[in-house]
């Protein structure tokens, strides 16, 4: 591996102006050249479904791949409460300015002033072309869209369809990118899963891929790689992700030489649905957009909290949010909110299902809400989300208050990339969740989507151009050795995970074992010894699972317990790094709060002048000695605070 000095490339001048400026200097490649130019998508949610509709338009070759069935069902479905930008239709004092504050400031000032305000600008066109998909949004009586509030503002700047807004725009995008499918510009592979990263020298050129029904390993050739395969909230076993997500296209990136940025900025969102039993495999996301109206409390006395919650009288429940955080009351970011749900639960005063001899949940209560706008106001706004609560819990949230308790959600870590969004591998993008580029030490509610669709939408088709520009177009049969060589590289690790030694224990089995060890060191929480201890044991099962991994079936078919065990393998090794990564930031700021740096009052003690910078992690050959980059960060525009809330 080299050594290198980290460059954002970030435009120079007047924040407003650097997208601008950038856009114009960018190369472009002609309309007649274009068809010359091959690139591949890994990944088709918002992010890369946005991106290959949009680079398909342009007149480029492009081959999209996604491991599910269909684009469809790529994880972005999953977005509930909305997606923010910045049009003030409330008349309430937004701006792109605001909406590029509150994010450096929610993400607690570990992110690029460059790249959020680009976010913050592009935000607007996002819901023009949204709308011009037709994409559903809720409107008011005048046809205005509407917009309602969410955690970290003062503005109301989320637009929203429902309970549905992920699938609503991922349908926009799917629609986009089909249309170019049947104009011949995007060829698409669904159940194919990416193995590794065919490079030739520094540069990506492709990538080797397992066909998920016939298991059939095979290589692709491009000009270049866009990475948009989601985060790794998965490491932790039980998540708010679907069951599929995984790590493993951005890990083996990684070990091909992109650089893995701040690994332990890992998202706990408080509004999910608590476990219910120790052998659970997935939790359940209730949108944050239901602390609009919902309020967060629990019982004053512990020995309320066997009661059900309508016989708890209101002098003898705490509205703990409102008492703690006044200004933004349920409406905090999620880190702050979920830290507090976890204080109360710690205090003993956590209602529903016990876990680990400890009640784990909360109240999300709507009866005042219910009171003062009417039933059917509710319903309006959130009848489906009701109605998947009380199909999951068999309880009515119209009259019993729903229980919710801090779970893994969404990952601000991942590939390292500049203001262009490539990594430290030349001609490798990463878009969305893979990469770490926007959201700092803590995402901010309804900015997902955003960043998803600004990356494949309008950023991207500039990048990759003025990339692709430099370029001579790729010629395939000169780089046949290469791609063999990265195809039997990826048959040995198959062949390896397919023949350990005493094969015994199956793959989930191992993985919940690693994210217990994952949640109770790289949580909520962090402590120095925890972090140390939790290295060793990752270290230890990560060899008993080389060791007695079982995978029945053959790796020539249909194997879902294979590719269980491949990705499991990722997270392994990932998990190392996210508590090596922990260990090694002596701060707390945004999601990572190390217990020896936080205030009396509980909230994290950021190190400004020590720990301003990006995380950036290379694979040095051996997993357990990875090597530090640090991408100093500098604020011109906004003056790093004490997150205030109250």
């Amino acid at each position: 591996m080299n050594d290198f000095e980290l460059d954002s490339h970030a435009p120079k001048g007047p924040l407003q102006d650097r997208w601008t400026q950038h856009k114009y200097n960018a190369r472009v490649v002609s309309p007649a050249n274009r068809k010359k130019y091959t690139v591949i998508v890994v990944g088709t949610g918002l992010a890369g479904a946005s991106a290959a509709a949009s680079l398909g338009e342009m007149g480029y070759k492009v081959k999209t791949f996604c491991f599910q069935d269909s684009p469809r069902r790529a994880h972005s479905i999953a977005a509930q409460g909305g997606i923010n930008a910045a049009k003030n239709y409330q008349n309430d004092g937004d701006s792109v300015w605001r909406l590029f504050y509150d994010t450096i400031k929610g993400g607690d000032f570990r992110a690029r002033e460059s790249n959020v305000f680009r976010l913050a600008q592009l935000s607007t066109s996002i819901i023009d072309q949204a709308v011009a998909q037709g994409v559903p949004f809720a409107r008011e009586y005048s046809g205005y869209l509407a917009n309602r509030s969410f955690g970290g503002a003062q503005v109301s700047r989320t637009f929203y369809a429902r309970g549905q807004t992920g699938q609503q725009l991922l349908l926009g995008a799917y629609q986009a990118m089909s249309r170019q499918v049947a104009a011949g510009t995007v060829t698409h592979y669904s159940r194919c899963e990416m193995q590794d990263l065919i490079m030739e020298g520094e540069r990506a050129i492709g990538i080797v891929t397992r066909d998920l029904v016939s298991g059939e390993l095979e290589s692709h050739l491009a000009d270049c790689v866009v990475l948009c395969t989601g985060g790794y909230s998965n490491a932790f076993f039980l998540s708010t992700n679907a069951k599929g997500c995984n790590t493993s296209a951005i890990w083996r990136a990684h070990r091909k030489g992109a650089l893995f940025a701040n690994p332990c900025f890992t998202q706990i969102h408080p509004t999910c649905i608590p476990q219910h039993g120790e052998l659970q495999s997935k939790l359940t996301l209730m949108s944050e957009s239901l602390r609009n109206d919902g309020r967060v409390w629990a019982p004053k006395n512990i020995a309320d909290c066997d009661k059900r919650p309508e016989e708890i009288p209101e002098q003898d429940r705490d509205y703990f949010l409102e008492r703690m955080y006044p200004a933004f009351g349920n409406l905090v970011p999620r880190d702050i909110a979920s830290r507090a749900v976890k204080l109360i639960c710690d205090e003993g005063r956590g209602v529903g299902f016990e876990i680990d001899g400890k009640k784990l949940g909360v109240y999300l209560d709507f009866a005042d809400a219910i009171k003062t706008q009417g039933l059917e106001a509710i319903s309006e706004k959130y009848g489906n989300l009701f109605e998947m609560y009380k199909r999951i819990t068999a309880e009515d949230p119209y009259t019993t208050p729903m229980r919710i308790y801090p779970a893994v959600h969404y990952t601000m870590g991942g590939l390292w990339v500049d203001y262009n969004l490539m990594t430290t591998i030349n001609g490798l993008f990463a878009a969305g969740e893979a990469n770490f580029s926007d959201h700092g030490a803590n995402r901010l509610g309804a900015s997902a989507l955003m960043q998803g669709l600004a990356d494949g939408y309008f950023i991207l088709p500039t990048t990759v151009s003025d990339y692709l520009a430099k370029q001579q177009p790729l010629k395939p049969e000169n780089y046949r050795q290469q791609a063999q060589q990265t195809l039997q590289e990826a048959q040995q690790r198959i062949e390896r995970l397919m023949n350990a030694p005493a094969p015994s224990v199956t793959p989930d089995d191992f993985h919940r074992q690693l994210g217990q060890i994952l949640w109770h060191a790289c949580g909520m929480a962090r402590e120095k010894q925890t972090l140390l201890n939790a290295i060793d044991e990752i270290r230890e099962l990560r060899q008993q699972f080389w060791q007695k991994v079982r995978i029945s079936g053959d790796s020539r078919q249909m194997n879902q317990t294979l590719e269980r065990a491949g990705r499991v393998a990722d997270f392994f090794e990932l998990a190392e790094l996210m508590c090596l990564d922990a260990l090694e930031r002596e701060e707390s700021c945004g999601c990572h709060a190390r217990e020896e740096h936080l205030t009396e009052a509980g909230e994290p003690q950021r190190n400004d002048s020590n720990y301003s910078f990006v995380s950036a992690w290379q694979y040095s050959g051996d997993i357990s000695k990875p090597k530090l980059y640090r991408e100093d960060l500098h604020f011109d525009f906004v003056r790093p605070s004490i997150r205030n809330y109250q």
